[in-house]
């Protein structure tokens, strides 16, 4: 049959879709939120698909270079409130001298090498018995009129095909199937923006903020301000992240071409500034790494049976459906000029910039503060999607509450919470209506840390 083109359009003729496999579990995204949503539906007996558009499972960890886990313990490092998948990784990276630990530390808690964090995450899909598509883009999907997904779509090596499923988890970061759901959506006027990563050797020692604004007009490259990380055992090459890429909604693909372009750019300007300003480093000077992805911060944020807030966050409610906790402080970065601000409960707050900090408070001091916060389950369900479960940094948040809870560490455990839930929607209970009592019980049975 002819292909059909008309001024503007092409008419693709209809075909029939093979089925490319039939599971009781399909997971969208291959972050470590993503995989351990699958290791989790996996180790309950179910069969479960993992979908990767990229060559390797770990998402901002991996493909994005940032090295990072924060804080497993409340917010006065006395008790441990985060376990589960998160806290096994660890430990099997420390077998292999992989992982930093830091003591105390509310910037780090772990520091990883993220390469070995590759071959961990294919070492655990690979035990579950997950069945993994990398290298494969999700492309669309079969909805039926009640809003129950019947199979997704994906295009890869093989061309194109389609997964059934029972339960479907969307770990794609920016919701692609949650929107092609109908799930409403929003997208903030002032993004948090991403970065892009790079390892490099040669700047030990130099106040990149400092230099970096120094130069940066010669450079033509924004003001800005970022951070940088050692990698375990990996001296002399540290993780930077120094700048960011404003003005950039990177769920939008023109938008993440440029972003992903001026990112590298970025590190290119900043080592040419040394190249020609500290002459003296030319020899050290290497670049080992870039991200293969930006490490995107924030794009679409869904809607869902309940939104967490700043005010829940910063004043520790609890929820009866709490499936996540948390410490990481309230982080917003600025959609211009770098820097950001940070919120902590005892009503601390830092605004930094790349010229200084200004301290403040957003409340009173009191007698007593929460040591640490919960996601609740309804941030990651709509009754209008009875098969579908949301998990990381898309679910149900505002602003504040979204700047603390994007964070690793924090999204892990709703992958993990997705993955039983799954289990549990198996024999046809909507996703919104599982109960949160039995949910709670297998995340607990499966090694989290329900509080």
């Amino acid at each position: 049959m002819p292909i059909l083109c008309a001024m503007n359009t092409i008419t693709e003729p209809s075909r029939d879709i093979p089925i490319t496999c039939e599971v009781d579990v399909c997971v969208l995204g291959g972050s470590c939120t993503g995989a351990f949503a699958a290791i989790r539906a996996a180790r309950r007996g179910l069969k479960v698909a993992i979908v990767e558009k990229q060559n390797r499972f770990g998402g901002v960890a991996t493909c994005g270079l940032v090295c990072i886990w924060h804080n497993d313990l409340d917010d006065q490092y006395d008790e441990q409130i985060i376990a589960g998948l998160s806290l096994e990784t660890v430990e099997r990276l420390k077998r292999r001298d992989a992982v930093e630990v830091r003591e105390r530390n509310p910037d780090a808690r772990y520091v990883l090498n993220t390469e070995e964090l590759t071959i961990e995450l294919d070492e655990l899909i690979r035990e579950a018995q997950v069945q993994p598509f990398l290298h494969t883009m999700y492309c669309g999907a079969a909805i039926a009129e009640d809003g129950r997904i019947e199979a997704v779509f994906i295009e890869n090596k093989d061309g194109r095909g389609a997964i059934r499923a029972q339960v479907f988890i969307d770990a794609t970061g920016d919701g692609d199937l949650s929107k092609d759901c109908r799930a409403p959506f929003s997208v903030q006027d002032d993004l948090q923006p991403p970065t892009t990563c790079g390892k490099i050797a040669g700047l030990e020692g130099i106040n990149m903020r400092q230099f970096y604004n120094q130069h940066r007009d010669e450079f033509a490259v924004p003001k800005d301000a970022g951070w940088s990380c050692r990698i375990p055992n990996g001296a002399p090459v540290r993780v930077h992240a120094e700048t960011h890429v404003f003005g950039a909604n990177v769920a939008d693909a023109t938008q993440l071409t440029h972003a992903e372009m001026e990112g590298r750019r970025h590190i290119r300007a900043m080592m040419d500034m040394v190249r020609k300003h500290m002459p003296e480093r030319r020899e050290q000077l290497c670049l080992y790494d870039l991200s293969s992805s930006i490490g995107t911060r924030e794009t679409r944020r869904f809607r869902a049976e309940h939104q967490l807030t700043e005010h829940e966050l910063l004043h520790g409610h609890r929820f009866y459906d709490a499936i996540a906790n948390g410490t990481y402080r309230v982080d917003i970065h600025y959609p211009e000029g770098g820097g950001h601000i940070f919120r902590y409960f005892d009503g601390r707050e830092v605004s930094t910039r790349h010229d200084g900090k200004v301290w403040s408070r957003w409340r009173d001091e009191a007698d007593a503060y929460p040591l640490f916060y919960q996601i609740p389950y309804r941030t990651m369900v709509r009754r209008d999607c009875p098969n579908l479960i949301m998990a990381g940094r898309m679910i149900d948040a505002d602003q504040g509450a979204y700047g603390a809870i994007r964070v690793m560490i924090t999204m892990n455990q709703t992958g993990e919470a997705a993955g039983e839930a799954a289990a549990l929607a198996l024999d046809g209970t909507p996703t919104w209506q599982v109960d949160p009592v039995a949910l709670r019980g297998r995340l607990s049975e499966g090694g989290s840390i329900m509080k």
